[in-house]
């Protein structure tokens, strides 16, 4: 029986979260509680990476932790970015994001519509003369970097910000009592593996996003009872609904 249910991300800010509808739907206890948290590298680190921002004259952001840790980089370092500077964001949030360190209006903002890299590309594309900076976590793959080559697109990808274990207190680890894990990155089980190393599963369930965060789960032993996205749910919600309309029936 499924009843309480830990979710390894941030509360969800709006009320009209699709896990507060699953909550009351199905009488579940949601606690959300990140396993990682991100951290800025120092500007020593960034300096070793010998890349120049104004070398640079199009950014591209991922998330809002990009946003965050390029404009704080820049302020440690002592550099104007200057009011030119083209901005290319996965999202038209991340994209609104950017009015926190700037005057929105005044900079010229691209954003994709699904939140993939590639719907950004063509927009990318369309402006070939620029030189791409991506600034990113310590924790990514050639992906992107491979999409942009492909396109014959001027980039570099620096290290700006780390993925590290949000450790937990002695009364955390005193009271984990979960029915429920769920998981979105490999970052996160290796939390899990730090912070309990001698963690046995038995009847608890294990939900996973994504290929990745699947893959380490299953080297690291665990038995996975959700593994999102798929081809009916492409959500974690919506996988998280099914599976407990499942159990429950």
């Amino acid at each position: 029986m499924i009843k309480k249910i830990l979710v390894s991300q941030p509360k969800p800010t709006s009320e009209k979260s699709p896990y507060f509808d699953i909550a009351n739907k199905f009488g579940v206890e949601l606690v959300f509680r990140p396993f990682i948290k991100v951290e800025a590298i120092s500007s020593k680190d960034f300096r070793a990476q010998k890349v120049n921002i104004l070398d640079h004259t199009a950014i591209v952001f991922t998330s809002r932790h990009a946003i965050d840790h390029f404009f704080n980089m820049a302020k440690e370092l002592r550099i104007n970015i200057p009011e030119d500077m083209k901005y290319f964001c996965v999202t038209e949030t991340i994209a609104l994001y950017i009015q926190k360190y700037v005057q929105y209006r005044k900079r010229k903002i691209f954003f994709g519509e699904t939140g993939r890299i590639d719907d950004l590309i063509p927009t990318m594309v369309k402006h070939k003369t620029e030189k791409y900076l991506v600034p990113l976590s310590d924790v990514h793959t050639d992906s992107l970097a491979n999409l942009l080559d492909s396109k014959k697109l001027q980039h570099t990808e620096c290290v700006m910000y780390k993925t590290v274990s949000n450790d937990f207190t002695e009364e955390e680890v005193k009271n984990f009592d979960y029915d429920m894990l769920i998981f979105f990155s490999p970052a996160g089980i290796e939390s899990l593996t730090k912070n309990f190393p001698n963690f046995k599963q038995d009847n608890i369930a294990i939900a996973t996003f994504g290929p990745a965060t699947a893959k380490a789960a299953k080297e690291a032993g665990l038995r996975l009872d959700i593994e999102a996205p798929n081809e009916k749910y492409p959500s974690m919600t919506g996988a998280l609904q099914h599976y407990l309309f499942e159990i429950q029936d």
